[in-house]
């Protein structure tokens, strides 16, 4: 018996050292524990997100245990379909959801059923109007974004006349943002400029941009020097509105995020500036927030991602550049 005993105490300890170190949620055994990410966008279709996108990859793969699950509401009006999208993934017990709400309050409720479901919450982009169950808020300034478009605008106006503000949708705090900040900076900062027409909403896609821009600028085709958009379809709508009325170069127009078109238009001096986020590094960044924090690690509650403006003279500026091409998911 006594010669036995060194055999089992080496069985023994081999036997615990062989005891899996963790498993997460899925079941996942080994050393390190995999984690399912679901990033919802606002929609899927609009190349900002497409940039999202391939930030929110990337970050994943330098984690090397993070697999992304991409699913959003193809359009960026559809608030009962992303809060199905939300709850199936609650369904699904994903590790973390890393979200961009559509509206500001109608996601509330989703985002505290995951969150006591034991499911922590990243928001993107826009915000939430309860920020209390979340890990973290990841986005651009996007009242300094309205900031700078209002001095762009006034540099392209040389100070002074007539502007249009093209708003997006109701409940779109991102852009609600933008569009707050570009009014008190021009009642603020440029007395001389005038909002002739700030009440409409062009709405979630090119072609109801393309009528409402069309609508208001023939409106005051006579008066308006310059419009505001605030954010790319709105943009795409509007350029295709001052192209058909023949306004191109006369009304002065500021965008807010690129796609081909308007950078064409910036090309053609057709638009005289358009306010740049940083896509990428919005879905990086929220990735890696989700992971640390699952990891255990100290989190910052706001990140910010970044502000800037093209203009027909920097466009070619390496930073610019590479704001106006960012890398997308196809």
């Amino acid at each position: 018996m006594l010669r036995l005993l060194p055999l089992l105490c080496l069985i023994f300890l081999v036997s615990c050292n062989n005891t899996p170190s963790g498993s997460g949620k899925n079941g996942n055994s080994g050393g390190e524990k995999k984690y399912r990410l679901a990033v919802i966008p606002k929609g899927t279709t609009h190349e900002f997100w497409k940039s999202v996108h391939a930030g929110a990859e990337k970050a994943a793969k330098e984690a090397g245990n993070v697999t992304i699950i991409w699913k959003g509401p193809l359009l960026e009006n559809d608030r009962d379909g992303q809060i199905s999208v939300v709850e199936d993934f609650i369904v699904k017990q994903v590790d973390g959801i890393i979200l961009a709400p559509l509206d500001s309050q109608a996601l509330i409720d989703p985002v505290l059923h995951a969150v006591e479901d034991g499911i922590p919450v990243v928001i993107f982009d826009s915000a939430l109007g309860d920020e209390k169950p979340l890990v973290s808020y990841v986005a651009t300034d996007n009242r300094h974004g309205g900031q700078i478009a209002a001095q762009a605008m006034a540099k392209a106006i040389g100070g002074q006349g007539n502007v249009i503000l093209l708003r997006y949708n109701p409940g779109s705090e991102s852009t609600e943002q933008r569009e707050e900040g570009f009014l008190e900076t021009l009642k603020n900062e440029f007395p001389k400029i005038k909002v002739i027409s700030s009440e409409h909403y062009a709405g979630t896609t090119p072609e109801s941009s393309l009528e409402k821009a069309t609508e208001v600028l023939d409106k005051y085709r006579n008066k308006v020097n310059g419009i505001f958009a605030v954010c790319e379809p709105n943009a795409n709508g509007t350029l295709a509105a001052l192209r058909e009325l023949d306004l191109t170069g006369k009304v002065k127009f500021i965008a807010f995020d690129p796609n081909e078109s308007l950078i064409d238009g910036l090309k053609k001096n057709h638009v005289q500036g358009i306010v740049l986020q940083d896509p990428v590094m919005m879905g990086y960044e929220a990735v890696k927030a989700l992971v640390a924090h699952l990891n255990g690690e100290p989190v910052e509650k706001r990140l910010k991602t970044g502000e800037y403006v093209a203009t027909p003279e920097n466009m070619k500026e390496e930073k610019i550049h590479e704001l106006l091409h960012p890398i997308q998911v196809d």
